[in-house]
Parts: C-alpha cells; structure tokens; sequence
C-alpha cells in the first residue's frame, strides 16, 4: 500500500501530524503498537491552573475520532520490522507500506534506577503505576512509596493519592554511578524550583520559588525536616532515601536510610516500613532505535535527555523524507509535542504541494511550538531551552558542512 506520509507513534505527536497532514489533503496512515492509540496521553491526569483538569484519554479519544473522520488509516497492534529506502515499511503481519514521507514519533522511554530489590513482584516504573491508575483504572498497590523525586514522580503521587491509593512516602534514590544528580538534595531543590507554581498552598510556592537561588538551595538541603514536607499531604523526604526493597516472594517492606546535605548515607540511621508497592522514578529518555535503523544521524545533549536525531527546524532528519517530532526529539509535555505534530505534518503538506504558495503555515507552526513550550505546566527538563540552541547549532553545522542539505 503507498501512502502520502506514513505515522511511526500513535501519541500526541503522531495522531497531530497525521490529522494536519490529512486536513491538506494528504493519504495518510499511522502505525502503533499499541491496541488503542493515545500513547502517553491515555495516563495523563493534572490541574492546570488555569486551564483546570487535563484529562489525557479525554483528549486522545477526541484525536482518534478527527484522525478517523479524515480517512486516516490506522494500523493498531503492529511492530514494524525493517524501513528502507525510499521508503518502505516493513510490518510484523508481512504488509509493506510505501511512502516518500516519514515521521517518527515513538516517543519515550523510561529510565531504570536499581535499587536493592528491584525486580520483586510489586516494583514498576512511576509510567506503568499512572497508566494502571489512569487508564485501567487499577490501583498499583494499597500502600505505596515512591523513589524518585521529579515532575513525573509528584504529578503520579497526586494521581495515586485521588485514586484512593496511600503514598507513604516520596523518596530520593540511593545514591550510586546511575541515580547521579537524582540522589543529591541541592540538586532535587533546584529541580523542584521549577515546580513551584504546581505547588498546593502558598507557602510552598514561595518557597520553591526562593530555593533557586544558590544559597538558599544549600541551607535548604542541610535544614530539610528529617520527617520530610508534606506535599498535597504526601510526605517528600529529601533527608531520607530508601535503600532496599524487601519480600520473600514480592515487596513487603522498604528499608530507609537517613542522608546527609549530600546525598551521603549515615551509618545506623535505618528503619523499615511495611508496603505492597514501590514505584521508581528514574526519568525519561528518546526513544530512538527506529530513527537509528533508517541511518539517520544523532547527537547527545543531555539537556535534551540523551541521543536525538539530528534534525532541522521543519523537524526533517538527516535522510530526505523522514521526519521526527515529539519526545523522540527531547523530552517535554504533551502540548509540545502536539505542536510539533502540528509542524511536521505542516511541513510535509508543503512538500507535498498541499499548502497555497506563499503560505506562512510553517512559521506560525513554529510559532506554535515555541508558545507550547513557553507556556508548558510541567518541565521535564530543566534546561530544555538551553538544549535546543544547542541542538540548532549542530544542525546548522551539518548544514555547512554537508551538500547543503536543510
């Protein structure tokens, strides 16, 4: 089957694109692995202040059912096997599609932190407890902690908490090569800074906003309560982290151990507590292997979450006719990665020739994404804007010092 442009990722930036592009009057199909698409959104759930409630199934239903009325085909619970020149599309069923135009938007993955005890029954990803809660409506456990103190981590705990699940507790991880800055306090509070206007009284939002500055990070993370700061009446515990998980057959207990300003444990503060469930919060990262297979390049920038594909301000990679868009490009909110749905699928509508010529779609597209993440709740990565530049300059260098490609 040839289409007009075919959608690897059937979340926020794939069905975005994919409805553009159709709008333009593009023959369009996305393909997912996934039995009901909405990726990521099918977990979502969080205040805006001042927007209310985003209910994220609410708003991939809503997707799924524009996506359907434009004639977009949508391949569901299919794993591609193999891209390749110009470009072919090899599915698990043996179907092949055909198309000049690509976009990959696979995504995200979560980060793994082990901690002592973590492949018990009981022990999941911070994605998989919000998915259980959010979409399957199944609570992860009866009492559960938390390792792992980030956006991802407090948005889920307040999740669980509504869902009628106890959060006993969120904690930093225990501090080894792989948990890095994630198990040192200073560092934690200058992440939370950028969560402050999330927080649920007053007082805490004025002082997350206070814990930015250096020296008052540092006399935070020394005189941070041992019993921790109750947020939406969960305890956050920076003075404490949890360095086992422990159960005959599966979680019973977590063992806790008190830390200094550093991150550093102390020598015979260890108590243990009884729960069901632990959740690790380990951050995310591009998923990228797909765009790995069809040869295009990469870069890391950390600020970005890791190795992305190099790709232009249209989103085009370094192979003519693949396109990327959403977290596979840096991680960020749902909204940015429908904008830059938006933008790919209106930068391949002109490629296409479906756009008036003239037009300035592709710079209010743009404009868009830069609103979005201007205006974004929730920041994943503190220095994302800091990453991007970074990620301009290196296109523009390949630019250079390529045939002129971009």
């Amino acid at each position: 089957m040839t289409y007009d442009l075919v959608v690897i990722g059937a979340g926020p930036a794939g069905m975005s694109a994919a409805i553009k592009a159709a709008k333009a009057g593009a023959h369009v199909a996305i393909i997912d692995e996934n039995p009901v698409s909405g990726g990521k959104l099918l977990g979502q759930l969080y205040h805006e202040p001042d927007s209310g409630w985003w209910v994220g199934r609410n708003i991939a239903r809503e997707m799924i059912a524009k996506a359907s009325s434009l004639g977009v085909a949508i391949f569901r619970k299919m794993e591609i096997w193999g891209i390749f020149p110009k470009w072919n599309i090899m599915l698990n069923n043996g179907e092949r599609l055909t198309t000049e135009h690509v976009l990959i938007a696979t995504g995200a993955a979560e980060k793994a932190i082990p901690v002592e005890g973590w492949t018990k029954p009981g022990v999941m990803a911070i994605g998989a407890a919000q998915t259980l809660t959010n979409f399957h409506r199944v609570k992860p456990g009866k009492k559960v902690v938390i390792i792992g103190v980030d956006p991802l981590s407090l948005s889920v705990a307040q999740e669980l908490k509504m869902a009628g699940v106890e959060v006993a507790g969120i904690y930093p991880p225990p501090a080894t090569e792989v948990s890095s800055d994630k198990s040192n306090p200073k560092q934690i509070i200058q992440g939370l800074s950028a969560m402050a206007h999330l927080a649920p009284n007053a007082l805490l939002k004025a002082a997350g906003k206070a814990a930015n500055h250096p020296t008052i990070k540092n006399i935070a993370a020394k005189c941070y309560p041992s019993f921790g700061v109750k947020v939406w009446g969960i305890p956050l515990h920076l003075r404490k982290t949890i360095t086992a998980i422990e159960g005959e057959k599966q979680v019973e207990q977590v063992r806790i151990t008190a830390i200094d300003g550093n991150g550093n444990q102390k020598n015979g503060r260890t108590k243990t507590m009884g729960v069901d469930c632990v959740c690790i919060s380990g951050g995310l990262y591009p998923l990228s292997e797909l765009a790995e297979a069809a040869g295009c390049d990469f870069v890391y920038i950390e600020e970005l979450g890791g190795h992305v594909p190099l790709h232009s301000p249209e989103l085009e990679t370094t192979k003519d006719g693949i396109y990327v868009a959403g977290n596979i490009t840096g991680i960020e909110g749902a909204k940015v990665a429908m904008a830059q749905g938006e933008l790919a699928g209106t930068a391949i509508s002109s490629r296409l020739g479906l756009l008036q010529k003239g037009s300035d779609a592709i710079s209010e597209a743009q404009v868009k994404v830069q609103d979005a993440r201007a205006n974004a709740v929730i920041t994943f990565q503190q220095h994302i804007e800091s990453g991007r530049e970074k990620l301009a300059q290196c296109w523009h260098t390949n630019v250079q010092t390529s045939s002129g490609k971009g």
